[in-house]
């Protein structure tokens, strides 16, 4: 039996990681700035993470939701009190996408509607109402296309306004950050904006913090550098350091009703613990504040290596907030991500959009992680952009 092909694959085959850096079974050591799709928030094998995980396993791994579970309550508590947001109720799930589509149910559940705003570039997942809210046509399959999903420009605030008008909304479903798009940050008063449309025409403003929450932008949620309370929040991602584990925030406006969302595998006694080491090491390591500091910090390492060489003309933008952060090119960086991976030993990821670098690290890089990828970066940029 073969493999069904998912994802283009790179010549390697890790097997093993610490921290920052993974392994492959030749032994060649690689620093890692993508974390497996912005997965991996604490770094690779954090003891106080794979203690928590193999002491659980040993007592129980799995039972469904049938029962009390201790587990999800130490979770929830220490999410709230770390996010801010503990007035919310939590639902545990096991993916981003899951994540997304119970949230979406919840909105329309609530107020019985259907129709939604979503953005361009935007993506939620592959699961059905997902993935008819994320701009990929190429992952919408037929039994997915619908007439229930509105598009608009990331921060046109008009054509939000003007959608809005028609009373018809059930929510507007937007990332914290637009990750697999290419890295683009809403503006806080559009997204101050979207809260106070979604309140006043009994809408929901649902805050897809998948990849930018847990700390990835420099605050627990990418939503807080603004002034906007959401009505719902998704996550997963970071929230498992790689253990597969998903989440929603909801409002204590949103009642819940017995039925209404499930799940088999959410809320596991495993997943439960992987979620509350995570959290555990945020706290106690600083990692939200390392995640604003060190972003700062390269984002400004990068303007002065960029002047300092003359490739001001070869890059079009440098954006983000945290360590989530987008080197867009003017030129597709495919092979330099390439000369990056083989020549340097990096792992950095791509977007939707071709010529956009992705860097996705644990939160627990550091100044010299750092440098040391600047460095590269340049020289590989010198070299292969450059006539």
């Amino acid at each position: 039996m073969e493999l069904f092909d998912v994802y283009p694959l790179f010549d390697i085959e890790l097997v093993k990681a610490k921290g920052c850096h993974v392994w492959d079974d030749k032994g060649t050591k690689y620093l890692d700035l993508y974390g497996g799709h912005g997965v991996i928030s604490i770094g690779h094998a954090h003891p106080a993470y794979t203690s928590n995980i193999s002491d659980q396993v040993n007592r129980i791994g799995f039972y469904s939701n049938s029962v009390q579970i201790p587990l999800q309550k130490e979770l929830a508590t220490k999410l709230g009190e770390l996010s801010g947001c503990d007035e919310y109720a939590l639902f545990l799930c096991s993916s981003g996408a899951e994540a997304n589509e119970n949230a979406l149910k919840a909105a329309s559940f609530t107020n019985g509607r259907k129709k939604i705003i979503a953005f361009k570039k935007g993506f939620h997942g592959r699961t059905s109402a997902a993935v008819a809210a994320t701009d990929t046509p190429s992952i919408i399959a037929p039994i997915n296309e619908t007439d229930n999903v509105i598009f608009l420009e990331l921060n046109d605030a008009d054509a939000l306004k003007d959608t809005m008008a028609n009373n018809e909304i059930c929510a507007i479903i937007i990332e914290g950050i637009q990750g697999i798009g290419g890295i683009y940050v809403p503006d806080a008063s559009f997204l101050e904006l979207a809260g106070k449309l979604c309140k006043e025409n009994g809408a929901f403003l649902i805050l897809d913090e998948v990849q930018s929450g847990y700390g990835r932008s420099g605050k627990f949620f990418a939503f807080q550098h603004s002034d906007v309370k959401p009505d719902i929040i998704s996550m997963a991602k970071g929230m498992g350091n790689g253990f597969p584990i998903g989440g929603v925030l909801i409002a204590p406006h949103i009642k819940p009703k017995y039925g209404m969302l499930g799940t088999t595998f959410g809320g596991n006694h495993l997943a439960c613990a992987a979620g509350v080491a995570v959290l555990d090491v945020l706290k106690e390591e600083k990692l939200i504040e390392n995640s604003a500091d060190l972003g700062n910090y390269l984002k400004g390492q990068l303007v002065d290596l960029i002047k300092e060489n003359g490739l001001e003309d070869e890059v079009a933008e440098i954006r983000g907030n945290g360590l989530m952060l987008a080197i867009e090119l003017k030129v597709p960086c495919g092979d330099l991500r390439k000369e990056l991976l083989f020549s340097h030993q990096i792992f950095t990821g791509a977007s939707s959009n071709k010529n956009t670098i992705r860097l996705l690290p644990p939160l627990s890089v550091t100044k010299e992680d750092l440098d040391y990828f600047a460095s590269k970066f340049i020289a590989v940029l010198s070299k292969t952009l450059v006539k």
